[in-house]
């Protein structure tokens, strides 16, 4: 698949409304399950990736309002990522009974505006944020075709059977899956850039 779009501008401004429900809910269904992960890969327990994740999503809903899309400043999914590393220190110090040094708001704000670097963590962030948004374009979508449909899809293109063991199983032709595929990825895909920049 090619690389990930970045989440659209449009939902991010939305969600500068905390009224937006519909923008949170699509925003949450995507970040939410990302921030956990990246939490639990970090060594945080569960009580403690749940309790991360959430105050994430409160420092983002925060901050919302001042996020700067220019690109020059970085991603939103950089800006993202040292949110949550930021957010991850703070709670490692603060669990650790260390006294916790803040520095002054210019120095945070400077922090934040710096473009997150390419360390594995931010690459591991992008790819899981990539692996998010293809099962919940997948989820939205699923519905839209029929079964035997999705599961040539599914089968081939998901699992890593081969077309013909896919087509076998589903007693299927071998054209039938390609064709299978072929429309559940082009729709995917239409799914995803919609998530995506517009």
């Amino acid at each position: 698949m090619r690389e990930a779009p970045e989440t659209r501008q449009s939902l991010l401004l939305r969600l500068r409304d905390s009224q937006d429900h519909q923008a949170w809910t699509e925003f949450l269904a995507i970040y939410e399950p990302l921030i956990y992960r990246l939490a639990t890969r970090n060594g945080f327990q569960d009580a403690d990736a749940r309790e991360l994740t959430q105050e994430v999503l409160l420092a983002v809903s925060g901050a919302i309002d001042r996020w700067d899309p220019d690109p020059k400043l970085g991603s939103f999914r950089g800006w993202l990522f040292r949110i949550a590393r930021n957010l991850m220190i703070n709670f490692l110090a603060k669990r650790r009974n260390r006294p916790l040094a803040i520095g002054d708001t210019d120095f945070n704000r400077l922090l934040n505006e710096q473009p997150a670097d390419a360390s594995d963590e931010s690459r591991y962030f992008d790819h899981e944020y990539k692996r998010q948004a293809f099962h919940w374009a997948a989820e939205r979508i699923r519905r839209e075709f029929q079964e035997h449909t999705w599961q040539a899809f599914w089968q081939s293109c998901v699992d890593g059977k081969t077309v013909k063991e896919v087509a076998e199983k589903l007693k299927m032709s071998v054209g039938a899956v390609y064709v299978s595929r072929s429309r559940v990825m082009a729709r995917l895909r239409k799914e995803i850039e919609r998530v995506g920049n517009e």
